[in-house]
């Protein structure tokens, strides 16, 4: 499949316009599937739960850059610099910004980088110093694109690079394997710092702003109390659902939503919502207004007794919430609420190995 036209988001930065791979290029894209590949050909990546970014250097001059096209670079001063101080003087690498916890990786952390004060950016960069995921090179030392060189290729050129740079703390470089396999068990063991698998086509050439690649995500399911709901703007009927789980003190939790109700069943299901009607719905932490957890518009949210027990589909768990919205799957009236726990949530407490080892280096 060919890029589109144009390839780069916006026109080079001053000093970086002779690079062969520009500024402004956009990152290769996944397209979500729910089977992995298993035919040969393919190669398989972790997905890493940071933030995306190709990394531009000319010189002493450097640009970060994330997936949409927006610049990074003031956010991560320390991989600016790491990767200034690399020997060489042109490169385009592909990447994930990360920051460790432990034997893990924190994505809250990396969050709170995007902060309008330089100095709170300057002290969480000494404070908790990003690291540098590496896993494609764009371009080669001498200048030379590498955008229409099979991965093979682009591979050999960054475990290249990447010896020269591995003196540097911050650069890390991502494992891959070509046995679905062994993908398989990454998807299967993996804790929250993984968002998945990535299978890239062997002989596949970078396309920059389009999904060339397979992305197979790590979904896993828990059993909530329905703690509150919403209704969908406008309307009278219900929008979405408010999930809760009960912390280790008994007390209801406000951990995320889902708003997968089949319009069929909104009618009949606004009803039954409306006679369970009683305040306070959340006991503990309770849902606020609008905010990075939720797409929903409003604040406003009505509460429930906690009585109905729904089974959810869910990929990321970060601060013991889910991070994006869920996907309902069934009710369970044979489950009691008092069941639905933070438990359920304990193997994305857990690191995985293969995280653990890329952090040890």
């Amino acid at each position: 499949m060919s890029a589109p036209n144009p390839r780069h988001a916006r026109t080079s930065s001053a000093g970086l316009e002779n690079l062969a791979v520009p500024v402004g290029t956009l990152s290769m894209e996944a397209k979500l599937v729910d089977v992995q590949p298993k035919e040969p050909g393919w190669q398989f990546e972790p997905k890493w739960d940071g933030f995306r970014c190709l990394a531009f250097k000319a010189g002493a001059e450097v640009v970060l850059q994330a997936k949409s096209g927006k610049p990074l670079t003031r956010y991560f001063p320390e991989v600016v610099e790491a990767v200034r101080q690399a020997a060489f003087q042109r490169l385009v690498l592909d990447g994930e910004l990360a920051i460790p916890e432990g034997e893990s990786i924190s994505f809250d952390a990396l969050q709170l980088r995007l902060h309008p004060a330089e100095s709170r950016i300057r002290k969480l960069a000494k404070e908790t110093p990003a690291i540098f995921i590496l896993f494609d090179c764009l371009l080669g030392p001498r200048n030379r694109s590498l955008l229409d060189a099979p991965l093979t290729e682009r591979r050999r050129q960054l475990e290249s690079v990447f010896g020269k740079i591995a003196g540097d703390d911050t650069f890390r470089l991502s494992p891959y394997t070509r046995e679905a396999s062994d993908a398989k068990k990454w998807l299967n063991r993996a804790g929250g710092e993984l968002d998945g698998v990535v299978a890239k086509r062997i002989d596949g050439p970078y396309v920059p702003g389009v999904r060339e690649m397979l992305k197979i995500k790590c979904l896993r399911t828990a059993d909530c109390v329905v703690g509150g709901f919403r209704y969908a703007q406008g309307t009278r009927e219900v929008g979405s659902l408010l999930l809760g789980l009960y912390d280790d003190k008994g007390k209801l939790d406000h951990v995320g939503f889902t708003s997968t109700i089949a319009r069929a069943d909104r009618a009949a299901l606004t009803k039954k919502l409306q006679k369970l009607r009683k305040p306070p719905g959340f006991t503990g932490n309770a849902p606020g207004g609008p905010s990075r957890w939720s797409t929903e518009r409003t604040g406003e949210w009505e509460p429930l007794a906690p009585k109905l027990v729904a089974e959810v589909r869910y990929d990321h768990v970060t601060g013991n919430r889910f991070r994006h919205g869920t996907k309902l799957l069934r009710w369970r009236s044979d489950k009691s609420p008092k069941q639905c726990t933070f438990e359920q949530l304990q193997q994305e407490a857990r690191p995985s190995t293969l995280v653990a080892n890329v952090l040890r280096r």
